[in-house]
């Protein structure tokens, strides 16, 4: 999806430059970026550093650009991207459904008022807890991953009991930016596979549970996936796969997710999936191969996660101090792999950049790295920053919205940062800052 602003807005910078940040990005004086109105530098002398600033704006424009795609399919927002309740009632508010994966995210978003039916629950090893949460809370499907939950769930349900529930099935398909985020091989842990007939198995005993109703299949192909072709292999090996149950026990299942992953542009210039093409191609690959084996065509599910949120965060870091040493330069942080552990679990890539003043003009090779005690905490690697960058000044990384805060660990207790929101010139805190006393109340034993 790309993001498109007014040449107005770009005082300074160039429209490639701030094409991965929020569509409300200006720079009305050199060096001074604002987000939602508000300037960055405001944000940090008000919140301290880090800290993750999200555009409402871009989370809500991106939910309607799904509902646009998409109008005849459920699109639901995926929670393990980014959470909180104002995240929850925005694509409420918009027309999304909820993907979550545990008892904390659906508590969370029953909390806020995400309506129960409108959610789905995913998980390779859901515990009792997480399903019992679930039913009793009345959570629209389950996502069975695995045999031994048909036997669980139905005996939670009980015999007078109703839930709906979808199968999550391995198509075999490789796509994805990174090994660790590709999931629609053979060869991991999500799923149950149509090669090796466990998928056909397990719908053959949710179809003999009379309290279970089977309503579809469900996919999921990895994340940062750019290319569309994937997507319509999934669409015929899942309706061959439909087509097969109905041949075989007579059910026409009426569902069909086809799960998120879309790719989304960390740095200008890289590809991003084109939203308009992928709806199109879906729908035109669904409704010829359903036609090709008899079958009424499904409502599709959708469920985007980091490219709603993803381009709609930044993270706001102090530099702590510049030191040259081995022939490189280091600029190192006041955050790192404590609210960011994904260069050092996937390699990415982001495009940092000085802001609350204006810079030299002569740019120089850097690292950002950051606080902790790790050689691998590094936050951008090889980026081009003003020559004249020093402690205390703020770095700004755009594309933090999703796996930042989700993904952020304890580590050398130092706090997970806050998170502030921006619109129409006004910045409010969604999440506090996780304080040394959260951290001493937790340690309850000598």
């Amino acid at each position: 999806m790309t993001t498109v602003h007014e040449p107005a807005v770009l005082a300074t910078a160039s429209a490639e430059v701030l094409s991965v940040w929020p569509a409300s990005t200006a720079e009305p004086r050199p060096g001074d970026l604002t987000v939602g109105g508000v300037a960055l530098a405001e944000i940090a002398g008000r919140f301290d550093t880090p800290v993750y600033v999200l555009d409402e704006s871009e989370v809500r424009r991106r939910c309607q650009n799904y509902r646009d795609a998409f109008p005849e399919a459920e699109i639901h927002y995926a929670a393990k991207a980014f959470l909180c309740r104002a995240m929850a009632h925005w694509v409420e508010e918009e027309g999304l459904g909820l993907d979550v994966c545990s008892a904390g995210e659906l508590e969370l978003a029953v909390a806020a008022g995400f309506p129960p039916d409108k959610i789905v629950l995913h998980g390779n090893a859901k515990t009792p807890h997480d399903l019992k949460k679930a039913l009793s809370y009345g959570v629209g499907r389950i996502v069975i991953d695995s045999p031994s939950e048909i036997a669980r769930i139905a005996a939670a349900v009980g015999p007078d009991g109703h839930q709906k529930v979808m199968v999550r099935v391995v198509p075999g398909i490789s796509a994805g930016g990174h090994e660790k985020i590709r999931t629609g091989t053979e060869d991991q842990k999500f799923g149950l596979s149509i090669s090796d007939g466990y998928a056909q198995h397990a719908i053959a005993r949710i179809l003999d549970q009379p309290q279970l109703e089977l309503t579809g299949l469900h996919c999921h192909l990895g994340s940062q996936i750019t290319d569309v072709k994937p997507y319509l292999s999934a669409v015929r090996r899942m309706v061959g796969l439909m087509a097969r149950l109905r041949e075989q026990h007579g059910v026409v299942l009426e569902e069909l997710d086809l799960g998120g992953g879309h790719g989304v542009a960390y740095r200008p210039g890289e590809q991003t999936m084109d939203l308009t093409r992928l709806a199109r191609k879906v729908r035109a690959e669904l409704t010829e191969a359903c036609a090709a084996a008899g079958l009424t065509v499904p409502r599709l599910i959708i469920e985007p996660g980091r490219a709603i949120a993803g381009p709609a965060g930044i993270a706001l870091y102090r530099v702590v101090s510049v030191k040259h040493t081995g022939g490189h330069t280091f600029v190192a942080v006041d955050g790192g792999m404590s609210d960011n552990p994904r260069p050092a679990l996937y390699g990415v890539r982001y495009a940092p950049r000085l802001v609350g003043r204006r810079g030299s003009t002569t740019l120089a090779p850097v690292t950002v790295v950051g606080r902790h005690c790790e050689a691998g905490d590094v936050v951008a690697a090889d980026v081009q920053l003003p020559d004249d960058v020093g402690a205390g000044d703020l770095i700004a990384v755009p594309v933090a919205g999703a796996y930042h805060l989700s993904m952020a660990s304890g580590y050398n207790l130092v706090g997970r940062p806050p998170v502030a929101a921006v619109r129409d010139g006004r910045a409010r805190l969604l999440v506090r800052r996780e304080s040394l006393e959260d951290i001493r109340s937790r340690d309850v034993g000598l």
